[in-house]
């Protein structure tokens, strides 16, 4: 069975977010069982798994996706690299996340229509600046399909610097995880925002690019800004850059990919 590794969310290898895709052919997904083994042997942040939709007139794959402890119910970095290795513009139905859609965009990339996760204000809790080790000016919690906390920082040097205590970020609750953001220091920098995104309980202690978070930043900084045209840069060792468009509930997400790994699971 074929199987590609693919970096998201970059234009060039071992940088952005890696992905696994298996594109399958069979008439419906294999057992959860076999795709969690799949998805823990890959070991990336998540792994892609699509089945063709022959008869479905809205969609043209159905799209799971995996990190290596659990399914989740949306993932934008897999869902790029799945449109990239399935030639860019494509329709996907999701289990949680209704139809997403990719297209080619201008200059090679592919854009994702996804819905923008709702903001909610919320008092800063006693135990963020501890497991963080930093102040934060907001707090806001994430809905629909993204269920994080977005922690807002005082400047993009204290973003870049945080040093998260992993064990305590894991025990903030039930939720999904942490992006942590603040505005980009220099405005001539090519990016207006920077973030980073921790999910110890889905065994990724960080994701390097998080096409998903920027469904909730992408509304947060669109408001502190005044422009619904954005571009995000994911502050993590790899680094990646997310060009996000506000369109109503609806928030575009543009991005490229490259393949790295193009080899056979056996198994």
């Amino acid at each position: 069975m074929r199987i590609r590794i693919v970096d998201a969310f970059t234009d060039r290898p071992f940088a952005g977010n890696p992905a696994g895709v298996l594109v399958l052919d069979s008439a419906d997904f294999p057992d959860d069982r076999w795709l969690q083994q799949v998805a823990t042997e890959v070991n990336h942040a998540e792994t892609a798994f699509v089945v063709p939709l022959p008869d479905d007139p809205d969609a043209d794959w159905a799209l799971r996706w995996f990190t290596p402890k659990a399914e989740v119910r949306l993932c934008g970095h897999a869902t790029l690299a799945t449109a990239h290795v399935l030639g860019g513009s494509v329709r996907f139905r999701t289990r949680h996340s209704g139809i997403l859609t990719a297209a080619v965009a201008e200059g090679g990339g592919i854009t994702l229509d996804f819905p923008v996760a709702p903001l909610t204000a919320i008092e800063i809790p006693a135990d963020i600046a501890p497991a963080i080790g930093a102040e934060p000016l907001s707090v806001h919690e994430t809905g629909g399909n993204v269920g994080d906390l977005l922690v807002e920082l005082a400047d993009e040097k204290t973003v870049r610097r945080l040093e998260p205590d992993m064990t305590a970020v894991a025990a903030l609750g039930s939720r999904r995880g942490l992006i942590v953001t603040a505005a980009a220091d220099d405005p001539t920098a090519g990016y207006d925002f920077v973030s980073r995104a921790f999910f110890p309980n889905l065994g990724i202690p960080e994701d390097p690019v998080t096409g998903s978070a920027h469904t909730a930043l992408a509304p947060f900084w669109s408001a502190c800004l005044g422009r619904p045209r954005l571009t995000g840069l994911q502050a993590s060792a790899r680094t990646g850059l997310v060009g996000t468009t506000l369109r109503g509930d609806r928030v575009l997400l543009t991005g490229t990919a490259v393949t790295v790994i193009d080899g056979e699971l056996h198994g």
